[in-house]
């Protein structure tokens, strides 16, 4: 019940739209009214204050993959990094995500165990198999409000088209990773130079693009309300904008490293840089950028997944996909500021106001969002000891980054 007073600290407010120098007091993670009952002075100059962010997308690993990451670990690393509520995919294994009962007591545990507001997004068939679709019903009740299939592929389109139908029936969010298995196949990278010249399995960007514009035309027939969920290529912004133009219910985002990092950084093996979707090319980061500051990309996730370091000491093509991502997220949007792409309160907004009105939470998520206290200018490496997540896997691994968040004021 202690009252902070942050003195002379910018505050970036997506909310009130405003970015002015105040004095503010917060109690329970919540903003006040001027009190001299104040137990903690902070000098907030230099600093930046905003409200805690919001991530569409974010593997946790527990249940069933304790060994990579738990909801203690990850939850206590999306807290100290600013994030509180967090949306996971429907991929735990064993998948438990297709019960809207077993559902109920995850979102509970992430709570006690990691305190962080837990979303859970349903399995959109039964156990991702990609053949009957899910009980969505049970799902909705359980506090559902999205379902995808997560990197599963589907039987057939008839299955989707039922999915989709269901989906709509119940005002249910359809969530697409979208990517055509018979295009990616065993691929692991982009389809470029770097890959040939290596020799590894491609995934080209036509298996994202053509995903996509076959999902639209579902989504236009059914009229379902659809998220496509991390892009990676210049084309696929292409595709959204035009579904946009035209009405359809659609919004996207992208993960914070597609619009940093490219193949380059696969060469020699690095399976550090083995993600999925694979990092692209130069262009394609470059569209994605403009993508998000024109609007038609709505939101900036993390794409957190945390691995041990065992998942990737195989041949790339063997190690596992994933990177850490919690712990780099703001130093990559300050980055983002300094390049000129966003001020300050544009890349709030992306990280937070954006991403809760994409999951139809705006009113949930001020009401219990707290606020973060960031330095935009404290410098300090990413390694082992400084990363909080479980999982060390980033191919920014020892390298000096710009931007921290120092404190959360959270309830």
């Amino acid at each position: 019940m202690s009252i902070v007073k942050v003195e002379n600290v910018r505050v970036l407010d997506p909310i009130a739209q405003t970015d002015q120098i105040e004095t503010i007091f917060i109690q329970d993670g919540k903003r006040i009214e001027a009190t001299s009952d104040v137990h903690e002075s902070i000098d907030g100059k230099g600093k930046w204050l905003m409200p805690t962010m919001v991530d569409l997308c974010a593997r946790l690993r527990e249940p069933g993959q304790q060994q990579h990451g738990t909801l203690k670990s990850e939850g206590k690393a999306a807290r100290e990094n600013g994030i509180l509520h967090v949306f996971t995919p429907p991929d735990s294994k064993p998948i438990v995500q297709d019960n809207g009962a077993l559902i109920h007591g995850l979102v509970e545990k992430a709570m006690l165990d990691g305190g962080i507001y837990l979303e859970v997004i349903g399995a959109q068939t039964q156990g991702l198999q990609g053949n009957q679709p899910a009980n969505m019903a049970g799902l909705k009740k359980g506090g559902c409000t999205a379902v995808s299939n997560a990197n599963a592929p589907f039987a057939n389109d008839d299955v989707v088209l039922r999915t989709l139908e269901y989906a709509a029936g119940l005002n249910l969010t359809v969530v697409f990773y979208a990517e055509e298995p018979q295009i990616a196949k065993d691929g692991c990278v982009h389809e470029g130079f770097i890959a040939s010249r290596q020799g590894l399995p491609m995934i080209p960007a036509l298996a994202e693009t053509v995903a996509i514009a076959k999902y639209l035309l579902m989504i236009e027939a059914t009229k379902v309300r659809a998220h496509f969920g991390l892009l990676s290529c210049g084309a696929s912004v292409e595709l959204i904008r035009i579904a946009k133009e035209k009405g359809l219910p659609v919004t996207c985002d992208v993960a914070m490293h597609q619009l940093h990092l490219t193949e380059s950084l696969i060469d020699g093996f690095n399976s550090l840089a083995h993600v999925r979707p694979p990092l692209r090319s130069e262009s394609d980061k470059e569209l994605l950028r403009q993508g998000v500051k024109s609007g038609v990309i709505d939101a900036i996730c993390t794409h957190h997944e945390p691995l041990s370091s065992s998942a990737k000491m195989a041949p790339f093509a063997e190690t596992l996909p994933g990177f850490t991502a919690f712990d780099s997220y703001v130093p990559f949007g300050i980055k983002l500021i300094e390049e000129g792409l966003f001020s300050p309160l544009e890349w709030v907004e992306k990280v937070t106001s954006a991403p809760a009105a994409v999951a139809q939470m705006t009113e949930t998520w001020k009401a219990q969002a707290g606020w973060v206290l960031v330095d935009p200018d404290l410098e300090w490496t990413l390694d082992k000891s400084s990363i909080i997540s479980q999982g060390k896997n980033t191919p920014l691994i020892n390298q000096k980054v710009k931007g921290k968040v120092i404190r959360t004021f959270i309830k």
